[in-house]
């Protein structure tokens, strides 16, 4: 074990304890005059769990992970679907299982982003680099990702299931598509993407009516003051105005640890959990929030030279798809209180507090960290298939003619 552990890039353990400083730190600043005061020492909690997480799944073989994903992947879905009978409601999305012993909170769409990265990796690995049949490969892949993505949108969850459709584009470029079904699915991508922003603005109203009829007003409330802020209403655009107003405020250097005004006096919602990129770019500015990113590049980065130098085929799956998921989960998050994205629930890797997001994202690196270990062993290449025999009747005549010849 001692020489396992001797195996792991380091750098990254830095890095996450950086992470760590910096979201203990926000969130007693996010939380120190509020109801949610205490929340520093509870992600503390989590982030000792998420180090053994991160150890635990780092010693242990990555491939045994892969062996047994389609057992992982039909558990996951089944939480999935649980879920959506007895879980907990909150924020419009219901999505939160009670663990009764210890009378905790857990989320098994975050839990599920990881499980799809080793599932989708296992459906990769059958192929054993050779391009992507469309029919026999790309499309029982996509809906083995559409079947939970559409569970996740019964919750009411958009966020959490928008990263299963990154996730699913991410290994499946790696996992060597082929490029014009690539280019096709980009054009349907944006195709979709600008018709539906088109439709959306020119039949705002009749599409209004419909998600009220579907219980879903709220989508429209997030939407609105993203691409039609002049149609969204005062307590619709509360969250995301109040925030821009924070982040333009802290400037440069920001307004100082614990004085930023708007957060302080509770102006923006969600503070300690999804807006908590707001409070280090008031009170920490553009330099703050560039040194969070800098961390966030050096962590892909750092990621990104395991999966290159791993021998193993399925480890460079892997490790595209962690990379997808924490990206999409960055920009999102990031993107949606600066204008370019909608507003949805999404946490920010290893700041935002959460115990389900942490742990899965700790477990996600200790997967990196055993691709480290582990991946150096070149896999076993199968036996060089031998020749067929001529077939054709020149072949044949030509094989008999060079016999002849040699006699």
């Amino acid at each position: 074990m001692l020489s396992k552990l001797k195996k792991i890039d380091y750098s990254i353990v830095v890095i996450l304890l950086l992470l760590m400083a910096i979201s203990i730190a926000v969130l007693y600043s996010a939380t120190s005059n509020t109801q949610y005061h205490g929340y520093h020492l509870r992600m503390l909690v989590y982030y000792a769990l998420g180090f053994v997480a991160f150890f635990g799944v780092s010693i242990l073989d990555y491939r045994l992970l892969v062996k047994y994903a389609p057992y992982l992947y039909l558990f996951g879905f089944g939480l999935l679907i649980v879920v959506m009978f007895i879980g907990n409601t909150y924020y419009n999305a219901t999505g939160w299982l009670t663990i009764p012993v210890i009378n905790q909170s857990f989320q098994p769409a975050e839990f599920f982003k990881l499980l799809l990265v080793l599932f989708l990796g296992f459906m990769l690995l059958r192929k054993r680099k050779l391009r992507l049949a469309f029919w026999r490969d790309v499309v029982p892949i996509c809906l083995l990702t559409f079947i939970p993505f559409v569970a996740v949108m019964a919750q009411n969850d958009l966020g959490n299931a928008l990263s299963y459709v990154v996730i699913l584009a991410g290994m499946l470029w790696i996992g060597n598509i082929k490029y014009w079904h690539a280019l096709i699915a980009l054009a349907i991508f944006a195709g979709s993407v600008i018709g539906g922003i088109t439709a959306y603005k020119a039949y705002h109203d009749q599409v209004y009516n419909f998600f009220v009829d579907i219980g879903r007003e709220h989508w429209i409330n997030r939407i609105d003051p993203w691409l039609m802020p002049e149609k969204a209403s005062e307590d619709a655009s509360y969250h995301t105005r109040n925030a821009k107003l924070a982040i333009a405020s802290g400037g440069m250097t920001g307004e100082g640890y614990m004085k930023g005004e708007t957060v302080q006096s509770e102006r923006v919602p969600l503070t300690y959990s999804d807006s908590i990129f707001v409070v280090i770019a008031e009170e920490f500015g553009f330099i703050g929030s560039s040194a969070l990113l800098l961390l966030y590049f050096v962590l892909i980065h750092r990621l990104i030279l395991i999966s290159l130098e791993t021998r193993e085929t399925s480890g460079p799956y892997l490790i595209v798809g962690i990379v997808a998921m924490l990206l999409y989960q960055i920009f999102e998050n990031i993107g949606m209180f600066i204008g370019l994205m909608p507003l949805t629930g999404i946490t920010l890797p290893f700041i935002s507090y959460g115990g389900t997001s942490l742990l899965i994202n700790m477990a996600s690196i200790g997967v990196a960290m055993s691709i480290r270990i582990y991946g150096q062993e070149k896999e076993e290449e199968k036996p060089p298939v031998a020749p067929s025999a001529p077939t054709s009747r020149y072949a044949l005549l030509r094989s008999k003619r060079q016999s002849e010849n040699r006699g």
